[in-house]
């Protein structure tokens, strides 16, 4: 057989093969272009928004988040090769299956996401280290003024890796291998987490509150944490009510000298409307109640009014749908501690180590500076950049639930402690920041963590009462038990301060200087005139009514004064002593010559104990402050004098 040459088998093809061969090239490469287009579109964010899902709230709210130039597939399938794509894709389809025969229920919740480093540490670099953020969070109260304030902090993000001598801040979850088990659909329970060390030893910590067996807690589901564990509404987040009117305010959309503004915004957002027009009729309202109660402002301001209507009927579509029950309360937000567990699901405090002595720290300044609270007319926050020495009491991981009781006079040799557990910012520990909010999810109260850490010491029985001032001068070695014991006749303590030190009672408890104070005396009550050696019945002369000796006065009288209680604070006066003389009888005020090479002079010994000096020295009662010492507080003067 004779082949043919390439030739010849060309010259025999038709013009029909050809014409079939072209149309069925064209067709094909419009089918490869269509599934390409086909693919293209599947995976573009409004065909997942609207076509695919018609869920109008996660849409919307991924519009206005910062990933909304990311493909809603970059995130929910990976940045994956396409084959793999395709099959998690297809296997997707099930979706459409429950839709189209109604199999789901409202709201919609994501049950499985990919791996972050799969999605978010494609374009997020897992070792890129972050300098530490100044943030500023403004609020307003609910007052007639809309009174603002500023909370200002510095967020201390880290990253890195401990090869580089980093990877510490809040990315160090991600430095470290951390998996932990959860006992709820939605991750929010975590009885159970397990550290992996760099040494590759284990640290677990477990939920001193949970009831679980070993036995059940080793069934649960576990997970290796990564970004999603924090960041898990960082593309679909709900505000709240208060959240909208702060950020509406504070960028001007609405007018904060809008009377009463904050407060009545905030009720009609949170209130339920049956629909969308029932909200918006509500909202109209507005103008109504500003006409009828703000008459004057309403007739000078009606354009910010409808403004003020407009912008809120807007937000409250953004943030409730109640055909799909779904607003801001449905999705914990895992990024902070206030409105979800987040953060507290493991740093709450009362995680601990199987043998009890270790837990997982709760504590303010490992993720961020103490919040500074700043209101109009105020200080300007002071940010620590760098942290200081810390005592070892500091850094004990068990240290925020026992501050609270662990306290004394030693405090204020780096905090201001006026106003202790207080929230009217007026010192470091008046904090409103801290105190002025039920960290409901904390487990600083926990019943398992009081027999670990004591209890804490009960605040004033009325709410926000401040402790009660020393209505005399204290002094030196003052033994405020004598009189304010748990058996004490005079002005005995209430029964939830038994226990309590001396120096507990004078960090809370501020000493005074009546008015009517003798100006005679260096400070304090009277002074002894005579040596007080031998001498133990005071009363005996000073209470027997001899008319020719100095009697106590009624008052010491009617609280049935004793003989001890005299010493405590009135002193022997001092004279010149003798040569020989003790320690004992040396004068207490200290000498006027001038301290050698610039040292600070001492305390009188009869001064210890007291931390309030400027209430004496500032007030023409002893020993005046030097000019040069204008402007210092009592700190200072302890900081120096011993």
């Amino acid at each position: 057989m004779v082949r043919l040459g390439l030739w010849q088998r060309i010259r025999a093809i038709t013009l029909r093969q050809i014409a079939q061969t072209v149309i069925a090239l064209v067709i094909g490469f419009l089918v490869v272009i269509g599934f390409v287009y086909a693919w293209d579109y599947t995976n573009s964010s409004p065909f997942c928004g609207t076509t695919c899902h018609p869920m109008p709230p996660h849409y919307q709210s991924y519009l206005r988040s910062p990933h909304a130039r990311v493909q809603c597939v970059e995130c929910h399938i990976g940045r994956i090769f396409v084959g793999v794509a395709f099959t998690r894709k297809a296997n997707d389809a099930q979706y459409i299956v429950d839709y189209l025969t109604n199999n789901y229920k409202f709201p919609i919740y994501a049950h499985a996401v990919q791996p972050a480093r799969e999605s978010c540490e494609k374009c997020h670099w897992p070792e890129k280290f972050s300098w530490d953020k100044i943030v500023t969070l403004t609020h307003y109260a609910s007052d007639k003024t809309n009174s603002p304030t500023q909370t200002v902090l510095a967020l201390k993000t880290g990253g890195g890796t401990h090869r580089e001598g980093l990877g510490l801040g809040i990315h160090w979850h991600v430095e470290n291998a951390i998996d932990f088990a959860y006992s709820d659909e939605h991750k929010q329970v975590i009885p159970y987490i397990q550290v992996t060390n760099r040494d590759g030893s284990k640290q677990v910590y477990t939920d001193i509150e949970s009831k679980l067996t070993a036995e059940q807690i080793a069934k649960l589901p576990t997970r290796r944490m990564d970004c999603i564990d924090c960041h898990n509404r960082v593309s679909h987040n709900f505000q709240s009510p208060e959240q909208v009117l702060d950020n509406l305010l504070s960028t001007k959309q609405i007018d904060p000298a809008m009377p009463e503004i904050k407060q009545r915004g905030a009720q009609l957002l949170a209130e339920k409307y049956p629909n969308r027009d029932a909200a918006n009729k509500a909202i109209a309202g507005l103008e109504t109640f500003y006409k009828q109660n703000y008459a004057d402002y309403a007739a000078k301001n009606a354009p910010a009014i409808q403004q003020a209507v407009a912008k809120l009927q807007d937000w409250s579509a953004q943030i409730r749908y109640p055909e799909q029950g779904l607003d801001w309360t449905v999705h914990a937000d895992d990024i902070g501690h206030k409105d979800s567990p987040g953060c507290f699901r493991c740093h709450d405090g009362k995680h601990f180590t199987p043998d009890r002595k270790q837990a997982i720290r709760l504590e303010c300044n490992i993720c961020h500076t103490i919040p500074e609270v700043v209101t109009p007319g105020g200080p300007a926050p002071v940010i620590a950049i760098t942290r200081g020495d810390e005592p070892a009491s500091h850094k004990k991981t068990t240290w925020l639930a026992e501050h609270r009781q662990v306290f004394d006079t030693s405090c204020q040799q780096c905090h201001d402690t006026n106003n202790a557990g207080g929230k009217d910012n007026s010192s470091f520990c008046s904090n409103s920041a801290c105190h002025g909010t039920a960290w409901k999810f904390a487990g600083l109260n926990a019943p398992a963590l009081e027999q670990i850490v004591k209890p804490p010491v009960r605040p004033p029985s009325a709410p926000g009462a401040q402790p009660r001032v020393v209505p005399h001068p204290v002094g030196g070695n003052p033994d405020c038990q004598i009189c304010h014991g748990a058996q004490s006749k005079v002005r005995p303590a209430p029964a939830d301060h038994n226990g309590r030190a001396n120096a507990t009672c004078l960090t809370c408890h501020k000493a005074t200087v009546p008015a009517a104070a003798p100006t005679r005396a260096a400070s304090g009550p009277p002074t002894i005139p005579h040596d007080v050696a031998g001498r133990t019945q005071c009363l005996g002369c000073h209470g027997s009514g001899a008319a020719n000796i100095r009697q106590i006065p009624q008052s010491h009288k009617d609280a049935k004064y004793t003989n001890e209680m005299c010493v405590t604070c009135h002193k022997p006066r001092a004279t010149t002593a003798p040569a020989t003389a003790t320690p004992a009888t040396k004068p207490a005020v200290a000498p006027t010559t001038a301290p050698a090479a610039k040292e600070a002079e001492k305390m009188p010994a009869d001064h210890a104990g007291r931390t309030i000096c400027l209430a004496c020295h500032n007030a023409g009662l002893g020993k005046k402050l030097p000019a040069d010492h204008a402007g210092r507080t009592d700190q200072t003067c302890l900081a120096c004098h011993k």
